[in-house]
């Protein structure tokens, strides 16, 4: 069953700031911090997975069973990026059906040809956009629980300008997307009026060194923007925090304990990741 929490909280004009979630830790880590709502980022969970970049190479099958994972793993409701929905459109039909069995509340599609490319990556090439208005179609046609919302990006801006971004999210739009996305915008101005011109709720990629101006929840809200994702803060910080630990304190130091990382406390980290139900089962279940 699809959770409703995404499509409500967009319908109460609620901002929904989603941070990207590349591995299981990082989704308990979000439960306790208290999101309720997540993003499975296509590019993080494609490097944490399988230590590739993301640029297609990742097959539909992998990245379902990845999304699903996540979904049985957190509490929040998981927004699932989707690629190009690997395919045609017999294909986007699949992999709407799929990741709506998986449990997602939101699935992104995107107008690269396939296979894409990271959207904060040059050399990205386009599928017309009558092509991404009928995968649009099929994708608000496959989908059999209304709670599930279809999130439509263009990739656009770099090879068509602003204008041709906002002319495709409109037939996005109009063809049924329930969010538009337009991806890699350069300025204030550029995002405020992709806003404007774009009907219905807008989606916003907070990527920490990509295109797009870093900005907080109120600066988004008063550009226009509904709903954000930080697709690579966790990544970034979970990266650097490892090598510095490696480098600093185990190669250089010879320690274990490294110096300038924080680190969780062990026990509390099993309890984190569930052990206290273990346990209490084996009290439970235990033969004398």
């Amino acid at each position: 069953m699809v959770p409703s929490i995404f499509k409500d909280k967009l319908a109460a004009g609620e901002f929904i700031f989603a941070p990207g979630i590349q591995d299981m830790i990082t989704a308990v880590v979000a439960d306790r911090v208290g999101f309720e709502v997540v993003y499975a980022t296509g590019y993080w969970l494609t490097a944490s997975a399988y230590g590739l970049p993301d640029a297609g190479i990742v097959s539909y099958t992998e990245m379902v069973d990845r999304v699903a994972t996540l979904v049985r793993t957190s509490k929040a409701a998981v927004v699932a990026d989707a690629d190009t929905g690997y395919g045609g459109l017999l294909n986007v039909h699949h992999t709407v059906r799929g990741y709506q069995e998986a449990g997602v509340c939101g699935i992104q599609l995107e107008d690269q040809e396939f296979p894409k490319k990271c959207g904060h990556t040059p050399n990205k090439r386009l599928v017309s956009c009558e092509e991404m208005v009928e995968k649009i179609r099929v994708a608000v046609d496959a989908r059999t629980d209304p709670n599930l919302q279809i999130i439509a990006r263009t990739d656009a801006r770099q090879s068509e300008g602003l204008s041709g971004a906002i002319k495709r999210a409109q037939a996005y739009r109009e063809a049924g997307a329930d969010v538009t996305f337009v991806e890699a915008l350069h300025s204030d101005e550029e995002m405020r009026t992709a806003c404007t011109e774009v009907d219905g709720p807008a989606m916003a990629n907070m990527s920490n060194g990509g295109m797009t101006p870093m900005r907080n929840i109120e600066e988004m809200k008063a550009l226009g923007y509904n709903f954000a994702i930080a697709p690579s803060l966790t990544s970034l910080a979970s990266a650097w925090a490892v090598e510095h630990a490696l480098r600093e304190s185990l190669r250089q130091g010879g320690s274990p304990q490294p110096e300038g990382v924080p680190m969780m406390d062990f026990k509390e980290f099993c309890s984190l990741i569930g052990f206290e139900e273990v346990w209490a089962f084996e009290r439970k279940w235990a033969k004398d």
